[in-house]
């Protein structure tokens, strides 16, 4: 028993599910059926068959999860056993590391492209921006560091 509790103790910190870990929480949930039993039985409430089912769905969904994880981990260490192999078969061909280059055009006959050129006429016109009326004159008169500038000198003036 002593035994039992200082596995489930160190579970508590393995990432994952162990078989300690699921023994305590099936006990766990065992116990709490029988529990939930014995109050119904005893007050003859809906409500302990309403928590009956509540914790009979919690449980079953519990042991589900930890199906489908360990499935998860079965196949992952599956995959990772076969790149390993198909690394170590890569890796066994040869013991040398070849560069590869690529391909050299050859010196002979240069290859030739099209010599007629399509030219894209402008279908629109394209017009400059108007003048700004501003006292300024200057096309980045519009822009935002003008307009914080000119609110920085109001300020000052109405500060005056």
């Amino acid at each position: 028993m002593a035994g039992f509790v200082q596995e489930l103790w160190e579970s508590i910190f393995t990432p994952g599910t162990t078989p300690t870990l699921l023994v305590a929480t099936n006990v766990t949930f065992a116990s709490l059926q029988l529990v939930l039993l014995v109050l119904l039985v005893a007050t003859y409430s809906v409500h302990f068959i309403i928590l009956s089912f509540l914790c009979g769905g919690l449980w079953w969904a519990i042991n589900w999860f930890a199906a489908e994880l360990k499935v998860a981990q079965a196949k992952e260490a599956r995959e990772k056993a076969r790149s390993e192999r198909a690394a170590a078969q890569s890796s066994d061909d040869s013991e040398t590391e070849v560069e590869t280059t690529p391909a050299l055009v050859a010196k002979g006959k240069p290859t030739s492209a099209s010599k007629e050129v399509e030219v894209i006429e402008q279908t629109g016109d394209l017009k400059l921006r108007a003048e700004p009326t501003s006292s300024s004159g200057t096309k980045s008169s519009v822009s935002t560091e003008d307009e914080w500038e000119k609110v920085s000198e109001n300020e000052n003036e109405k500060d005056k």
